[in-house]
Formats: C-alpha cells, sequence, structure tokens
C-alpha cells in the first residue's frame, strides 16, 4: 500500500479519481466499491449512509449510495454498471466505519458487473491511478491523517 500525504493508496484497485472510489475486483466475479481514504478525508465524519438495496440493478453513472458527513453529502456513483448483491449494512449504525477503515470495514456495497471490461476502462490502477491520485491531492490540498 503507498501512502502519500498520510493517505492510503492501495495500487490494486480501480478507481474513480475525480469521485474518490475505488472498486476491488473479487474471485467470485463481483466488484466492491467504497470511498477512498482521500474522499473521507475531504467528506468529514460520516454520519449518514443509504445504500441501494441487494437486487437493485444500478446504471452507469447513477448512484449505489449517498453520504453524509457534518460538512458534505453527496452520491457515490457507479463507474461500474451492475446488480447490488451486497451492502454493507454495519454502515447504517456505524457510517464512520468508512472514516476509520475505507477500504476494509468500511466497503459500502458489492456489486454483479453487466460489463465490466467495457466499464474498467473508465477507471485506473497501479502506477496510473497513484499519480493521478497524487495530482488530485495536490490540486485539491489534501492531507489525510494517516
Amino acid at each position: 500500500m503507498e501512502t502519500y500525504k498520510g493517505c492510503k493508496i492501495p495500487k490494486e484497485l480501480y478507481y474513480d479519481i475525480e469521485n474518490q472510489v475505488w472498486y476491488r475486483l473479487e474471485e467470485d466475479g463481483t466488484v466492491t466499491v467504497g470511498a477512498t481514504d482521500v474522499g473521507q478525508t475531504r467528506a468529514g465524519r460520516m454520519v449518514n449512509v443509504r445504500i441501494k438495496p441487494p437486487g437493485k440493478h444500478v446504471p452507469k453513472g447513477k448512484p449505489i449510495a449517498s453520504l453524509e458527513s457534518g460538512k458534505w453529502t453527496g452520491p457515490v456513483p457507479a463507474v461500474i454498471e451492475g446488480e447490488i448483491v451486497e451492502r454493507n449494512e454495519k454502515l447504517f449504525d456505524q457510517p464512520d466505519l468508512i472514516n476509520d477503515d475505507p477500504y476494509g470495514e468500511g466497503w459500502i456495497a458489492r456489486l454483479k458487473p453487466t460489463n465490466l471490461e467495457r466499464d474498467l476502462k473508465d477507471l485506473v490502477t497501479g502506477d496510473t491511478a497513484l499519480q493521478r491520485m497524487k495530482e488530485y491531492i495536490e490540486r485539491e490540498g489534501v492531507e489525510c491523517k494517516g
């Protein structure tokens, strides 16, 4: 895992840099979705989370979930289109798991992708993701607590 200005950036994930959303490809063919360390830092402590229910189809560009902190409310848009197969029920009682463990216990939902090959082209991973994330951190003046 890489760290830049205190922000954790796992290189193996796929990223929607502008929306600060990560995607992890699972062995069973599903995709786990969450908010990045940079995203949760910018938003502040989460106080409320709404996540679409399992069985719901989420078109590309539409929200999988919405997050609310004391200073920010916004969607988690789907770059990867698919059907929600699981949502992180823990977040309803502990929304700040997103802040405390954004890449682990703070995951948001799991999707069964409709057209993964097409949608992965709109995300970045590896060294490209690391470079783009560093540029975003510099541009937005973000510093994570680490």
